[in-house]
């Protein structure tokens, strides 16, 4: 375990604490409370639910800024994944590891400070969205399939409902079994008949561990939500601005 400690500290310390605070700073750029200011000259913190996210924007001030609110913080997290991945590349060039799954833990290490950074902006007094943005862009980089997945669960219940926090909590609540699923069931058992594939069972129960955390943050940032949910007062979208 010393030995483990102290190669971590000479080869991923530093790498892991730029990667984290580019991915933070990227995050805490919240992109509903600059486009609200710009289009309307107020904080959208003050209206409606006083999330400042992209569903809020929609509600409160219309159709266009929603979507640039959209792009922005899908934007900022492909942005914190690939200069995690750059920085991780950049700093372990001489590394004999595995850098596919050394990229990986890159990307969930930047893709969750950002997501967080999100949530708790440093630049606006740590009041933030709820995510779900930052954690759809997280699971469309890391792995397309599970972001398949979980697309389709939100566009059916969406369809049905129109309600974007049903569909944001079923995905939060989804997303360690759908990465579970592909991580263990498609990825980890090509080991059995490819000696050459780089995933290990250590990297499914950190991939599971990681997924489960975002899932449960955003879950308990929508507990309001599924209290109005379970109650019958949660309002649908509406697209009409």
């Amino acid at each position: 375990m010393r030995e483990l400690l102290s190669l971590f500290f000479r080869q991923y310390s530093l790498p892991t604490l730029a990667t984290i605070a580019v991915g933070y700073l990227l995050g805490s750029i919240n992109f509903s409370i600059i486009i609200t200011k710009l289009y309307i000259r107020k904080d959208i913190r003050d209206f409606g639910s006083g999330n400042a996210g992209a569903t809020n924007v929609l509600r409160s001030v219309g159709t266009v800024p929603a979507l640039f609110t959209f792009a922005g913080d899908f934007a900022k997290q492909v942005a914190s994944i690939l200069l995690g991945r750059l920085i991780f590349t950049a700093m372990l060039s001489q590394t004999t590891a595995n850098m596919d799954i050394i990229l990986h833990y890159a990307a969930y290490l930047a893709g969750i400070s950002c997501f967080l950074g999100h949530i708790y902006p440093v630049f606006f007094r740590f009041r933030g969205g709820k995510g779900v943005t930052t954690a759809a862009a997280l699971m469309a980089l890391i792995d397309w399939r599970v972001f398949l997945i979980e697309l389709i669960v939100f566009l059916i219940v969406m369809l049905f409902t129109r309600i974007v926090s049903l569909g944001s909590v079923l995905c939060g609540i989804l997303y360690p079994i759908t990465t579970f699923c592909i991580a263990y069931f498609v990825d980890y058992r090509k080991v059995i008949y490819t000696s050459d594939a780089p995933y290990t069972l250590t990297y499914v129960i950190v991939a599971t561990c990681l997924s489960a955390l975002i899932g449960i943050i955003m879950v308990i940032k929508h507990r309001a939500n599924i209290t109005r949910i379970l109650n019958g007062t949660e309002k649908p979208i509406s697209f009409k601005r």
